[in-house]
């Protein structure tokens, strides 16, 4: 990378790893305070504020990617942290259920993955993005494990009040990164960017890769609904789930690297996708299967590898196949995502009940079949959509 390419990785993948910090180290013990400030007849308002946020980012991902193809990206990036901030100083205000939710809803407003991700296309190589879109992976993936370490001990220190504090904390240093060190994002050229919302939405490829990260996160969604538990049965406490999820994602980031850099000086995507896929297929038949501790450690560095993967090189394909409109694509692509989480939460919990643990894994398996498939007809990069910044 260049110097100001690696810059504009770091910094971004920052503002991604400030935010979602905040926001994970709230989900390890949020449901057992709301027991402390709610009664039997509030589960559902409980289950409300834990998901808001998801749902208004949902809907906002496209009107604000599409703002930032005409207007630029720092002012709806800054406009965004602006609202996470605003969102947490709400629900750190009031310990009640009502105003959490709220604060939480304007928290999800501010809606800026699309736009974080379309800024780092536009301040990168083609030859590079997806080895930056990896740095932002890595990031969410760190803080995640992190958020597992420190949620339990902040939260006996601070108190619920506390994190969120600590949350609009965060997104100031983020709103610092964002306004003064991100590189000055290269003036879109309006003459190629009226690429219409239907036409960014029915592009075939464009298609393929959001039925790809909805296939990606919903699978996630229920693996992760369904991993703990079996963690947990087999002897370990929930506190010490981080030893075995830290160490598989710092390992499978160093493996999936030297995939990514193939893939991109060859610009042989198509294997690395297959490749991905078939990581996260052997893995999710394994823990099915698996009883040993060593054994499921394995299948979830296995898997990591595939999802880092395909969590880089995805986005980072969207925004070369409509550079005129990588807002607009990008927005589309992180609704797919949102609503593939969703469903997977969904799906997961439906299958558990019924059927087992092990029917959660299967499922998501024959899931990566058909992505497998889908992908069997995937073209290479054409060179018209090889474009240069």
């Amino acid at each position: 990378m260049e110097k100001a390419e690696l810059q504009a990785s770091l910094s971004l993948a920052s503002i991604f790893a400030l935010r979602m910090l905040g926001l994970f180290l709230i989900l390890p013990v949020f449901s057992v305070h709301a027991k402390t400030i709610s009664t039997a007849d509030q589960l559902a308002l409980v289950g409300l504020a834990l998901g808001v946020y998801g749902l208004v980012q949902a809907c906002l991902h496209i009107p604000l990617g599409m703002l930032s193809d005409r207007w630029g990206r720092r002012p709806i990036v800054l406009l965004g942290l602006v609202l996470f901030v605003l969102g947490a100083l709400i629900a750190a205000h009031r310990d009640d259920l009502v105003w959490i939710t709220v604060g939480r809803a304007i928290q999800g407003a501010g809606a800026v993955s699309a736009v974080v991700t379309a800024w780092l296309a536009d301040l990168t190589r083609d030859e590079v993005r997806s080895r930056a879109m990896a740095m932002i992976g890595g990031s969410i993936g760190l803080t995640f494990a992190l958020s597992l370490v420190f949620a339990a001990p902040l939260y006996a220190w601070l108190g619920l009040d506390g994190l969120f504090y600590l949350m609009a904390f965060l997104g100031l240093i983020a709103i610092g990164v964002a306004a003064f060190v991100v590189p000055t994002t290269p003036q879109i050229n309006q003459s190629q960017s009226s690429m219409s919302f239907l036409a960014v939405l029915v592009h075939p490829a464009l298609l393929r890769l959001n039925l790809g990260v909805l296939i990606l996160h919903m699978t996630q969604m229920a693996l992760f609904l369904t991993l703990p538990r079996k963690l947990s049965e087999m002897g370990w406490s929930l506190a010490d789930h981080w030893q075995i999820y830290l160490p598989a994602l710092l390992i499978s980031f160093l493996l999936m690297m030297p995939l990514i850099i193939w893939s991109e000086r060859r610009k042989r995507f198509k294997p690395a996708f297959i490749l991905a896929i078939l990581c996260m297929l052997v893995a999710q038949s394994a823990m099915a299967i698996i009883a040993s501790t060593v054994g499921v450690w394995v299948a979830v560095v296995v898997y990591f590898v595939g999802f880092n993967v395909m969590e880089a090189m995805q986005p980072s394909l969207v925004s070369r196949y409509v550079p005129s409109a990588r807002g607009t694509a990008l927005g589309i692509y992180n609704t797919t995502q949102s609503i593939g989480l969703f469903l997977g939460g969904v799906l997961g919990g439906v299958i558990m009940q019924k059927a087992g643990e092990s029917w959660v894994f299967l499922t998501c398996a024959v899931f990566m079949v058909v992505w497998l498939i889908i992908n069997a007809s995937m073209r290479e990069l054409s060179a018209q959509h090889q474009t240069v910044n």
